[in-house]
């Protein structure tokens, strides 16, 4: 598959809602633009005006990937149908969402992330289902290697062809005064850095969580 950018964003936007906002799913063109150009939730931050949304939606169609209706008061709303044309259930229909809106990421991170669209009841079943994407005939995910510093496998989507991973950049080691060596001390230094990331990774989550329930309980984010 080859979707833009632009078409992976929508497609995104249009599977969270249908889970987290069903009240307001389908989507009209303002709210999928609003979805689109949230500022969390999403990475990167975009600003797409309503004929950006309508074009993606145009090839969306096309491809058979997404629906518009006409809703109350004769308005267009959108839709996605991922699940029915690329026969995907909802735990790998949320995982695809969650990959497109926000990049690659740990199992446990997408676990944490899917929550509220779908429940995993083990980090293994999130890897099996994440298995399932990558093995198909037409993959859908895959599994990305570790850069160095990484402990966790992390997978990324494949709706956009394949995945460019970014180079890892040279780690040098120093010991006292900048000389090579010093590895043990080095190697304490980023468990303890890593640890720290993590913490502050599922703090956020939390609060993110917490602010995205209060905004979908308003009806709307605030500045958006």
């Amino acid at each position: 598959m080859d979707l833009s950018a632009e078409e992976i964003r929508v497609l995104g936007c249009l599977v969270e809602k249908e889970k987290t906002t069903p009240d307001q799913y389908p989507l009209t063109t303002n709210s999928l633009r609003l979805a689109c150009n949230q500022k969390t939730n999403r990475d990167p931050v975009v600003d797409f005006d309503e004929r950006t949304v309508d074009a993606a939606m145009l090839n969306l169609r096309e491809r058979k990937l997404a629906r518009t209706v006409v809703g109350g008061g004769r308005t267009n709303k959108h839709k996605h149908v991922l699940g029915e044309t690329l026969d995907l259930d909802d735990r790998e229909v949320s995982l695809l969402g969650v990959l497109a809106l926000r990049g690659p990421q740990t199992p446990g991170e997408l676990r944490t992330r899917t929550e509220r669209m779908v429940g995993f009841d083990s980090l293994d079943s999130v890897v099996d289902t994440l298995e399932d994407l990558a093995g198909r005939d037409d993959p859908l995910v895959v599994r990305l290697e570790r850069r160095p510093g990484q402990k966790e496998d992390r997978y990324a989507h494949l709706l956009a062809g394949e995945v460019q991973w970014p180079a890892a950049s040279p780690i040098v080691e120093l010991g006292a005064g900048g000389s090579a060596g010093g590895r043990p001390a080095l190697a304490a230094r980023v468990d303890e850095l890593e640890e720290e990331v993590r913490s502050l990774t599922s703090d956020l989550d939390l609060l993110r969580r917490q602010f995205d329930q209060l905004c979908d309980t308003l009806g709307e984010h605030p500045g958006d």
